[in-house]
């Protein structure tokens, strides 16, 4: 099997401002490419990039730098690929590119996937589930009211851990996060998400805050750059932090990793170089005894199956981020949805289990989000 034709659909579409407002401000769209791969045995495959705001940016990457470096080649041998496309500029690893190698990358795992009619977990060594826990992401930093009802809503669809955006300033994080252990009773775990939005003092402050409101983690209180800061804020606080979601490669995951300073790691499987990528992210976790649970955010359908098959072959696994926020982007882009937080059973989701990543594009809804 050889692939013949890389395609690149850059995607984009409107969101709720409120219902995904962040401390970094609202996101009025999300954009994503999807990438299709193509081969002389008839089999395509398909892959996600997070584009963010600039999908044709992406397209162009993939169209010009690195769609000729996958040419001819077998699907079967991504790990090459990856080290093809991963040289196509020097430097530190990390950015754009890691990004748009993730798209195809995935790709690569789908064709793997539905050459042997197996699905992909079952590639990765899986751990023999069907199902993977899932927790509400997320309630929005935006006024009580919604968060409120955001918070009943979650609890509503059965989920047993939910996730709470907050930002600055201090108090008035510290004030939400103690209305929503007020919404939810004592028994329902509870995490909080700054979005890097404090300062090392005021993220002390507010983590102290969240330990006494026995808050389950404390994701990215500080920088992603600020590595030295977080381990200090551990040192401080022993409450359980986590972070991820801004690290591109296993190179870039190592110290944040090995400080010790997160419990748990949460790489994007769209951003992190794909799924071969954040399997080694996965692995190196494990191996210092630190938990892995995949980032979506606002990513699609095709981030959200690779997710989930990354999160049933993981051994060291803790929950899957399942977005509760209206995204047609991942509702509606596959013709059965993935990662549904409408068909929660005991705050599961069902892990996809046709060949591949066992998904199928909607290419109607496709080109009706495509621009470009």
């Amino acid at each position: 099997m050889r692939i013949t034709e890389v395609v690149a659909y850059p995607l984009t579409t409107k969101i709720d401002d409120d219902q995904q407002k962040t401390s970094q401000g609202s996101f009025g769209t999300v954009s994503i490419v999807v990438v299709e791969l193509r081969t002389d045995a008839g089999l395509v495959g398909h892959g996600e990039a997070l584009a963010r705001y600039a999908p044709r940016a992406y397209k162009a990457l993939i169209d010009e730098q690195l769609a000729p470096r996958v040419l001819g080649a077998d699907p079967f041998d991504a790990g090459a690929l990856w080290q093809k496309m991963f040289r196509t500029f020097t430097g530190q690893s990390g950015g754009v590119l890691i990004e748009a190698i993730a798209a195809i990358d995935i790709a690569c795992w789908d064709l793997m996937g539905k050459a042997l009619g197996r699905p992909v977990h079952k590639l990765l060594g899986g751990m023999g589930r069907e199902r993977v826990h899932a927790y509400a992401s997320s309630i929005a930093w935006a006024d009580d009211a919604v968060a409120v009802a955001q918070t009943k809503a979650a609890l509503a669809q059965g989920f047993d851990l939910i996730k709470v955006k907050i930002g600055a300033p201090a108090d008035a994080a510290i004030a939400r996060c103690r209305l929503i252990r007020e919404t939810v009773g004592p028994t329902i775990r509870l995490a909080a998400d700054a979005n890097w939005a404090f300062d090392y003092d005021d993220a002390v402050k507010v983590s102290r805050a969240l330990l006494d409101l026995d808050y389950h983690w404390f994701e990215e209180p500080l920088v992603p750059e600020d590595r030295a800061g977080l381990a200090r804020l551990r040192e401080a606080v022993p409450l359980r932090f986590t972070a991820g979601e801004s690290e591109h490669t296993a190179f870039g995951a190592r110290e944040l990793i090995a400080s010790r300073a997160v419990g748990i790691v949460q790489p994007d499987v769209a951003r992190s170089g794909g799924i071969s990528e954040t399997r080694d992210i996965a692995a190196l976790a494990r191996a210092f005894h630190v938990g892995y649970a995949p980032h979506v955010g606002a990513s699609g359908a095709v981030c959200a199956a690779a997710s989930l098959h990354l999160a049933a072959a993981a051994p060291n696994f803790v929950t899957f981020e399942c977005m509760t926020f209206r995204n047609p982007l991942r509702e509606r882009l596959t013709k059965c949805k993935v990662g549904d937080p409408d068909a929660l059973v005991d705050s599961t989701v069902a892990v996809p289990q046709g060949p591949g990543l066992g998904i199928e594009i909607d290419f109607d809804v496709l080109e009706s989000f495509r621009v470009g």
